[in-house]
């Protein structure tokens, strides 16, 4: 990793390394004041934050988003989809930017982040952390966990990324919206298309290779959370339905503040600004 990094290289920082290639997360760093990481959801980039990085500008943060491996400008190496990894390269950005006391802001699989981040760091250097929408706590049936989901849907989800990805992202935000409900009153037609767009330059591995860490075990990581954490979530959401999800986080984490999106889908981050903004800004000062 340079220590002087050219005007090119200026928003990457190395992670690893694959044969001949280096892996490289593509970063932006904008504003100044105290510092908010965003981490954004599948399959999308750091560019999905656009309806918060205003405002969290206005109110005097320095913003921080990036791309995960696999995902909009970063290197889309064949493997390291898995949630060690994806911790691992945010702590290398958080160093490579000196980053103290910051704010983690993660959502759907950034939620995931998030909670590995604290599990295996510890909260040192961390001041509040948010989840939207997110992954945890575990989302997989099993015989402590009787209303999970059960592993034949996640296979269901990879056979179709594996047969006809394009199709396969057309269905996903059908649902990541609730379009059938929303299109047209608070996600446009063109939005949709735009998602669809970042989605499918996304690499086929991790396509696939990400579905299966949603249903990573978060529940001793939520445990380790002593810091002031916000939760919201959707009471819509069909990607990631709440009582399995937002609810459960909410109770596991101590003292989480909980805030229910009503009629919000999965991505209440585009869909419902109004109601997001205002309580990000406010918790996180």
């Amino acid at each position: 990793m340079s220590t002087t990094p050219t005007q090119e290289s200026r928003s990457y920082v190395t992670v690893g390394q694959e044969n001949s290639a280096p892996i490289d997360l593509y970063y932006e760093d904008h504003g100044a004041g105290p510092p908010v990481v965003l981490i954004h959801g599948y399959p999308l980039s750091g560019a999905s934050w656009e309806k918060q990085v205003p405002a969290l500008l206005a109110a005097g943060f320095r913003v921080i988003t990036y791309d995960r491996r696999g995902f909009g400008k970063s290197s889309q190496p064949a493997s390291g989809y898995d949630y060690d990894t994806f911790c691992d390269d945010l702590r290398k950005l958080v160093m490579h930017l000196g980053l103290r006391e910051i704010c983690l802001v993660g959502f759907s699989m950034g939620g995931g982040e998030v909670a590995r981040y604290v599990g295996k760091y510890g909260s040192e250097g961390v001041r509040k952390a948010v989840i939207l929408s997110g992954v945890p706590p575990y989302l997989l049936q099993a015989s402590d966990n009787a209303d999970g989901v059960p592993k034949d849907v996640f296979s269901g989800l990879e056979a179709a990324a594996v047969a006809d990805r394009y199709a396969y992202f057309t269905d996903f935000f059908k649902n990541f919206y609730n379009t059938d409900v929303l299109l047209g009153k608070r996600v446009s037609e063109q939005a949709v298309q735009a998602n669809w767009n970042v989605a499918i330059g996304s690499s086929a591995t991790a396509t696939v290779a990400c579905i299966s860490t949603w249903y990573t075990d978060f529940r001793k990581d939520l445990a380790r959370i002593d810091v002031p954490t916000l939760v919201m979530h959707g009471d819509a959401d069909r990607i990631l339905p709440i009582a399995a999800s937002g609810a459960k986080t909410a109770k596991l984490i101590k003292g989480a503040k909980y805030v229910v999106v009503k009629d919000g889908p999965h991505n209440i981050a585009w869909t419902h600004p109004e109601i997001v903004n205002p309580e990000l800004v406010s918790f996180l000062k």
